[in-house]
């Protein structure tokens, strides 16, 4: 059974950090090709951040968060996680993880994804 559990997300102020974290069923783990951060503020687009090919390990982010977010993962957890350091206002949004089982290539496009968890809000204020 695929699944996917968010947690970590909270308010900040601007200039803060927050952990989240993204635990995977083992099935899931195992099953994944390819595993991502999105997030979707109100009334915008669901944006990809940071993307892990499984197989090999190599992370992709994208340019609004790279330098700031750091995406790693713990396999004997089967968890994937996103540290985010100096948190901005417009990084308030809705977090998500998602993953799949198959092999597409365009990753930051969240249409593609078949697996998602249910989303940690993030708010930072000014």
């Amino acid at each position: 059974q695929v699944q996917l559990v968010e947690s970590g997300g909270g308010s900040v102020q601007a200039g803060g950090s927050l952990k989240l974290s993204c635990a995977a069923s083992a099935y899931t783990y195992r099953t994944s090709i390819i595993m991502g951060w999105f997030r979707q503020a109100p009334g915008k687009e669901r944006e990809g951040l940071a993307i892990i090919d499984t197989n090999g390990g190599a992370t992709y982010y994208a340019a609004s968060v790279k330098g700031r977010f750091t995406m790693s993962r713990d396999n004997a957890k089967n968890t994937l996680y996103l540290q985010m350091n100096s948190l901005k206002p417009e990084d308030t949004a809705m977090y998500y993880c998602a993953t799949d089982d198959l092999f597409f290539t365009n990753w930051f496009d969240s249409y593609q994804y078949k697996y998602w968890g249910q989303g940690t809000q993030v708010t930072v204020s000014s």
